[in-house]
């Protein structure tokens, strides 16, 4: 049943999310606007080109923990709202926070509605969500980067990890939880189409978090 604390945990949700994390870091301590460099997306690979780990490394952190607290808004609606904990009804209210949370990385109101592509964000969700799934992610995420150094194609392959580990390896039986890692896997081949186009012409940038950035 939709309650006014319902309303009030999804806006707070969006507000968690448009957090304009690298934009406000980049300005602060940079003096630079990471949409204005590099791919043009304000998150946390686009920080790492331009800025460099240092800078990089606490973006994607913070935008790790929006998604994960905004997702666990749920803990705090009570289960009068959203019945026993790990129900389907609690973890489908999840599902919602969290999405409204991705939802407001992409289009945040405290940066003109000008934000990333939501990968660290929606990480921090399904970290909420499924905690044995997200670190299947995370594992076939490092792997594909440390061979390839492409952060785009590490990202498609574990959104593509996380539908298999919700679907067969550790299901939870609830299939709002298997249509949202399809629709994740939508998500993600949608946000990086130029980045497909690049990686199938050979132009695709690539990380190396081990060097220093040089000017």
């Amino acid at each position: 049943m939709i309650s006014i604390y319902s309303i009030s945990a999804l806006i707070l949700a969006y507000l968690f999310g448009s957090i304009p994390t690298a934009v406000w870091i980049g300005q602060a301590f940079y003096n630079v606007d990471v949409r204005e460099y590099g791919s043009g997306n304000a998150g946390a690979t686009n920080t790492f080109r331009v800025l460099g780990k240092k800078a990089g490394i606490p973006v994607m952190l913070i935008d790790i923990l929006k998604g994960w607290t905004a997702t666990n808004l749920a803990y705090f609606i009570g289960i009068s709202t959203t019945g026993a904990f790990h129900s389907t009804a609690f973890v489908n209210f999840q599902l919602a926070l969290g999405i409204t949370a991705v939802m407001g990385h992409l289009f945040p109101i405290f940066a003109g509605f000008r934000g990333g592509k939501g990968v660290a964000t929606l990480f921090g969700m399904v970290l909420a969500v499924h905690l044995q799934a997200s670190l299947l992610c995370v594992t076939v995420f490092i792997v594909v980067l440390l061979i390839t150094r492409y952060v785009s194609l590490s990202s498609i392959l574990a959104s593509f990890t996380y539908l298999i580990g919700v679907t067969f390896i550790f299901p939870l039986y609830i299939k709002s939880v298997v249509i949202y890692g399809m629709c994740i896997c939508v998500l993600i081949l949608v946000t990086h189409q130029k980045n497909i186009e690049r990686l199938l012409k050979g132009k695709e940038s690539k990380v190396n978090l081990f060097k220093r950035k040089t000017t």
